[in-house]
């Protein structure tokens, strides 16, 4: 198992990434997580569309709330072949609570609590606390990976304007 103690920081603290980084130009690896209706979601349930997955640690979290809203809200003004994917290890119940309180209804979200699929694959998993890093991939329609971000510091935003503009040029 890969282990990346120098890549992310929480709260200023170093952490470790747990799995396989992902890198530009790469076939994204397919994943297994958990809808609201505690179904399995795969990326390949995707196919034919541009992802911008967006995950976080806990939506019970003000940054976390913030990336699902801003993305949410992006999503709106987005192509119908671009679909935003939020990713946590919230329990589908919790962030169902949530997404319903925030009206979040343009963005997918999807649980990664059971086998932190997501996480191992593409190296978001922080092995000390079992939440995902912050982060945003973005996949072309043909499941090459064209943007990454792994946020240096989990407490802070990504960058949604670079995530975004590149989703747009995929279409």
């Amino acid at each position: 198992m890969n282990k990346n103690a120098s890549k992310v920081k929480f709260a200023g603290g170093p952490v470790t990434l747990v799995g396989t980084e992902v890198i530009l130009g790469q076939v994204a690896p397919n994943f297994t997580a958990v809808g609201a209706d505690l179904k399995p979601v795969s990326l390949n349930d995707f196919e034919g569309k541009v992802k911008v997955i967006s995950a976080f640690p806990s939506v019970d979290t003000g940054v976390c709330a913030t990336q699902t809203r801003t993305f949410n809200k992006a999503a709106a003004d987005l192509s119908n072949d671009i679909v935003i994917i939020n990713i946590s290890v919230d329990l589908p119940f919790a962030q169902k609570r949530f997404c319903g309180a925030e009206g979040i209804d343009k963005a997918i979200t999807i649980s990664d609590h059971k086998a932190v699929d997501f996480g191992l694959n593409y190296g978001f998993l922080i092995d000390e606390l079992r939440l995902l890093a912050r982060g945003v991939v973005v996949i072309d329609k043909n499941n090459v990976i064209k943007y990454v971000e792994y946020v240096p510091e989990v407490t802070t935003e990504p960058n949604y304007e670079a995530a975004l503009e590149i989703a747009k040029t995929l279409v």
